[in-house]
């Protein structure tokens, strides 16, 4: 019998020495010409570019309006609007319709509608009202809501968010038109993770409006945040993904010893993309340019099939639909070149895992010279810096005071592995500003600032000479977890898989609250300052000498940056369930309090939902690798036992000395019993887990504990095992046939 034939694993190794590349055909136009990316760019969305020329000129500059300035959609012109947006839509082949939107889950839903129709005759017509295109009642009360409604309570609400365009989703030979939506209860509660992001956008501008005020920046319309979500992968082949029970059921390898070669070499980061990834991210980057995100590099990421794409910066909303549209095309695209796409933080041990680094910033809507101007970019006028320093004092103070609640946002089950690893940000939050950058912080808090005037102390100090030192702020940290990098913070600790939309609201609403503390500092000093410039200098001086614990330059992966973060009073949560409990916290319930973003009912039940994610997701985890040490790995053992065992009985029965197999029996006996006796011990604590199944905050404790541990203990023998018995009977493909393809 050919060894194929038993082993799964050489069939798809030899079906993938012959496979060939896919190639995708770049759109042409009706000459054949191939197309550059700028005339297709966004073909698929329906945007305000789109609508110019679709709308009467009225409607238009309503609806701009409510994009630009973050107004509510005027009802009156929705019929209007969602007429133009059908006829598009049903001119490009489009049947149905959904209101896309993100429940919190951490991935998107929808529900179809057809444009059928019928008359008052029962003729067949197509049809979508201003009301279908607002709102919709998709019912979806199957989703997690942790306490906010009962699975009885079924009235569940979408709404359209006129500031993401709508777009058509191509799948399956079908075109659906997806309307961006927010998914709120039935008394208004939000159940997804758009709703309070928006609310968080919308506080910061009120506050950060205020504070602009106060000093002498006037006509600002609105302040929006920009976001840039670098998004980083693997891409395995799918034969190898398929006979991987713990990648289909949990997206990482739950065993798997580590190959001689890794990442040790840094042969793989900056290399030439393979061939067969490199056809299936330009397809991917082709129905994402459709969509209208702009993507902008690519490259090989640190580990071997690793891999990254990053989008140009956009306001906050759009770019975290756009996140998921780069999730889903990458998932969906790959699979039709017979590659898997696995953004889990941690799929393979011993090399980096995936984040999700957030650049994120503010900017100035105006209808004067304000407008798009970056606050968080240094100017070239002391008055400029001065604005700048202010805004740069409230994000340290936010992040100081709200640092655990920040943890909280990026706690996951897959960033549990990732967070405090060689290549990630570890779970103690800091802040990166650079070398310059932190001097004049130093300065300003040590009271180096004379006796001059605002100008005279920002000149000695250097403040105004900012923009020729900007090359130095932006050489990164990348063990920190969130740098600044020159005009914007890098949040680096969010995972790969997360969406980012939680994890940024969090951040947006301590933010929001501290510009506010900033704006009633600056209101007291100003009452005994001399001039404005004065008065900031002093309210920036009192939130960096206040904030210098979370301020930090050195290396974050350093077990000396864990002493003294601890004598620096900041908290290291590396366990997901406490990490969270920061969620529920005195200080977390007062920020969502003062700023609104979150109803108490409304926080309750994201923690209560996180925790139930994690503590579900572990054990799927631990079901998983008990079947596979029970119906793969032990079965291989014992065939592979028995033959030696065997041929050690036949050989000594012919007077041959088979000393050499009995201590090669020997030792796979003994990693047997090991193993039989860790599987046990997993099992009872999957037991006793599962029988607190009422109690979640016992259950997260238990699982996050003991259950890791057994897995550990699990895994270290299966590996051992691995590396012991022939090649030809384990049956998984190995860590070196999944991240080295020949």
């Amino acid at each position: 019998m050919a060894i194929d034939s038993i082993n799964p694993r050489f069939a798809i190794l030899r079906e993938i020495t012959h496979r060939g590349v896919r190639i995708t055909p770049r759109p042409m136009d009706e000459n054949g010409v191939v197309l550059p990316t700028s005339a297709f760019f966004g073909d698929n969305t329906f945007g305000l570019r789109q609508m110019r020329t679709k709308l009467p000129a009225h409607v238009y500059a309503s609806l701009a309006d409510s994009v630009r300035l973050g107004r509510k959609l005027d009802s009156d012109i929705a019929p209007i609007v969602a007429q133009a947006i059908k006829e598009w839509a049903i001119s490009r082949g489009v049947t149905h319709f959904t209101h896309w939107f993100q429940p919190q889950t951490g991935l998107t839903a929808e529900k179809h509608d057809a444009f059928l129709g019928f008359d008052e005759n029962g003729l067949p017509i197509e049809q979508f009202s201003g009301e279908q295109l607002i709102q919709s009642e998709p019912d979806a009360s199957s989703f997690p809501s942790g306490g906010l409604r009962a699975t009885w309570e079924a009235r569940g609400y979408t709404a359209w968010n006129p500031a993401s365009p709508v777009f058509i989703d191509e799948e399956g030979g079908t075109r659906t038109l997806c309307v961006p939506s927010v998914f709120i209860g039935y008394n208004g509660e939000a159940l997804d993770e758009m709703t309070p992001l928006l609310r968080s956008s919308d506080v910061i501008s009120q506050k950060a409006m205020a504070l602009l005020e106060m000093i002498g920046d006037t006509g600002v319309q609105r302040v929006v945040t920009t976001l840039g979500p670098e998004q980083e992968f693997f891409m395995i082949d799918r034969g190898h993904f398929a006979l991987r029970p713990d990648l289909v059921m949990a997206r990482r390898t739950l065993l798997g010893a580590e190959p001689p070669r890794g990442q040790q070499l840094e042969d793989h980061y900056f290399g030439g993309i393979p061939e067969r990834v490199q056809a299936c991210i330009s397809e991917v980057e082709t129905d994402l340019y459709k969509l209208g995100v702009p993507i902008m590099t690519r490259h090989n990421e640190v580990a071997p099939c690793q891999f990254e794409m990053a989008p140009l910066y956009e306001e906050t909303d759009v770019a975290v639909d756009h996140n998921h549209m780069v999730m889903e095309v990458l998932k969906k695209v790959a699979m039709r070149h017979g590659l898997q796409a696995i953004m889990h933080e941690k799929p393979f041990a011993g090399i980096n895992g995936s984040g999700k680094h957030c650049n994120w910033s503010l900017a100035i809507t105006s209808d004067n010279s304000l407008d798009g101007m970056n606050l968080l970019k240094p100017g070239k006028t002391p008055h400029e810096n001065l604005r700048f320093l202010l805004f740069l004092a409230a994000v340290l103070k936010g992040v100081h005071k709200h640092g655990a609640l920040l943890r909280a946002g990026i706690a996951t089950s897959g960033n549990e592995h990732r967070l405090g690893a060689n290549e990630a940000p570890p779970a103690i939050i800091s802040v990166f500003l650079g070398r310059s950058l932190t001097q004049v912080c130093d300065d300003i808090a040590a009271g180096k600032t004379g006796k001059g005037s605002a100008e005279q102390t920002m000149l000695k100090l250097g403040v105004d000479k900012l923009p020729e030192v900007v090359q130095d702020n932006t050489d990164r940290n990348r063990t920190s977890p969130f740098a600044f990098t020159g005009a914007k913070f890098e949040f680096r600790a969010v995972g790969g898989s997360q969406s980012i939309a939680f994890p940024v609201m969090l951040l947006q609403a301590a933010v929001a609250e501290a510009i506010d503390d900033i704006t009633g500092d600056l209101k007291k000093a100003l009452k005994t300052a001399k001039t404005t410039g004065d008065a900031v200098l002093a309210v920036v001086q009192n939130a960096f000498k206040s904030t210098a614990a979370i301020r930090f330059e050195g290396n974050n992966y350093s077990d000396e940056w864990v002493v003294e973060a601890k004598k620096r009073g900041l908290p290291n949560m590396r366990r997901t369930p406490e990490a969270l409990q920061a969620l529920v916290s005195d200080s977390s319930r007062k920020l969502f309090e003062h700023t609104g973003v979150l109803t108490k009912p409304e926080l309750d039940s994201r923690y209560h939902i996180r925790l139930e994610r994690y503590n579900k997701d572990l054990l799927i985890e631990m079901h998983t690798l008990q079947q596979m040490v029970d119906t793969q790995v032990l079965p291989a053992c014992y065939t592979y036992f028995g033959d030696l065992s065997g041929d050690a009985g036949r050989g000594a029965a012919s007077g041959i000395n088979m000393q050499p197999l009995i201590n090669a029996a020997n030792t796979v006996s003994n990693l047997i019993t090991a193993l039989q006796k860790a599987r046990t011990d997993l099992s009872k604590v999957l037991t006793k887990a599962e029988a607190l199944h009422d109690d979640i905050v016992a259950q997260g404790e238990i699982i996050s504990t003991t259950g890791r541990e057994a897995m550990d203990a699990v895994r270290v023998v299966c590996d051992s095992l691995e590396l012991t018995i022939g090649d030809s009977y384990w049956p998984l493909p190995r860590y070196r046939e999944m991240l080295f393809p020949v």
